[in-house]
């Protein structure tokens, strides 16, 4: 077979793998799901007044999260924070990369469901839709998930996909779409925007290429400790006992077999408290683990900062740093959000951390009237 037949075989095989999801997702949503709309066929389906909802969607690699919001066009833009929250729906992991598209799609489609359900709408009444979604890293992520949405959805309503973590940002801007944003949770990313638009990202590449300063990376050097520890090759940890005790495991070779029986990210990352608390113990092994976790998500920022300019040509300039995730939440005593922030002054003396009272979700539902108000007025 010639290169030319072999690539044409390759192309047709991934043409025949996608007809095949499509196929699937076309059967699912012919399905159960939205069977509540005949329900409402006495009244208008218009749970947000006559106006309409919005949908904000927030996706990640441990659960989903979907707002539905009133479109009141009449309200400026400081007003949103007095929007009304309609119904909130919360799902499973929705990352394509980390469950399968299909699977990924179906928790979308049922999130999205489930708002529209609880607070009395259709999909008639919907204006927009903003999906915040981790695993879209490019503009083909972007279109795919586009043309699944247009299938769902009326041709009036205005679809905006997004990564997850510019939900982040405008939970923390009010939908405004400037400065940078870090989230560590499972997973950890940096993303910053301009005012004219420019955008840059660090990290976010997944446990395999190194997402170190997210929980599953932190949690896996933990254990990682251990069975070094447990071999001679490293030193004798806390970590040993607290891990092993938490999972109500005998020794340090059975922890091989619990991390490859279901090696689920989130599942991993729930492990984050343990190595915390050890370290507020005075454990050496898991303070360094801690320290070098800042020091890995204070280099993120400062290359989207950098390569954005949003601290100015002598990087004295103000620009807000938006931070989100169980990893950054202060409530210990070793807070490693607070010594993100002591490590990025070092470099910008002028940035300015903000911690969102609104979940990511919210900020996505704010994105979508922001997109959707551009849209109509420019």
């Amino acid at each position: 077979m010639t290169p030319e037949q072999e690539k044409e075989k390759e192309e047709k095989g991934e043409q025949e793998e996608q007809v095949l999801v499509l196929d699937a997702m076309k059967r699912y949503r012919n399905g159960e799901i939205w069977d509540f709309e005949d329900d409402m066929a006495v009244s208008d389906g218009h749970g947000g007044g006559e106006n309409g909802v919005l949908l904000g969607l927030d996706g990640g690699t441990t659960s989903t999260v979907c707002i539905c919001l009133p479109m009141v066009p009449s309200f400026s833009h400081s007003q949103l924070q007095s929007l009304p929250i309609l119904a909130r729906a919360v799902a499973g992991c929705s990352n394509h990369n980390s469950v399968g598209e299909i699977a990924a799609r179906e928790t979308l489609e049922q999130v999205m469901a489930d708002a529209l359900s609880k607070c009395g709408s259709k999909r008639s009444s919907v204006r927009a839709v903003c999906l915040a979604v981790s695993g879209v890293n490019h503009p083909t992520d972007q279109q795919r998930i586009l043309n699944w949405l247009r299938d769902i959805f009326p041709s009036h309503v205005k679809l905006y996909v997004r990564n997850d973590a510019v939900a982040a940002l405008a939970s923390g801007t009010m939908g405004r779409l400037h400065g940078c944003v870090l989230i560590a949770g499972t997973g950890t990313i940096a993303y910053g925007f301009t005012e004219d638009g420019k955008e840059a990202r660090a990290a976010g590449a997944g446990p395999v290429l190194g997402d170190w300063g997210s929980g599953y990376g932190i949690a896996a050097q933990a254990l990682t400790a251990v069975v070094k520890a447990h071999d001679g090759r490293g030193p004798s940890t806390r970590l040993t006992n607290s891990i092993l005790q938490a999972l109500d495991l005998s020794s340090a070779e059975e922890l091989i077999g619990w991390t490859y029986a279901d090696p689920s990210w989130a599942r991993i990352a729930a492990l984050v408290p343990l190595v915390v608390s050890c370290a507020e113990a005075g454990d050496e092994v898991a303070n360094k683990i801690l320290l070098e976790s800042v020091q890995e998500l204070a280099s993120s920022v400062k290359a989207v900062v950098e390569r954005l300019g949003l601290s100015g040509q002598d990087g004295k300039d103000a620009f807000p740093l938006v931070m989100v995730g169980g990893v950054l939440e202060a409530n210990r005593r070793w807070d490693i959000g607070k010594e993100v922030v002591n490590c990025i002054s070092k470099y910008f003396p002028r940035v300015l951390p903000i911690r969102p009272k609104v979940e990511p979700a919210v900020g996505a539902a704010w994105l979508a009237w922001n997109f959707f108000m551009k849209d109509c007025y420019s």
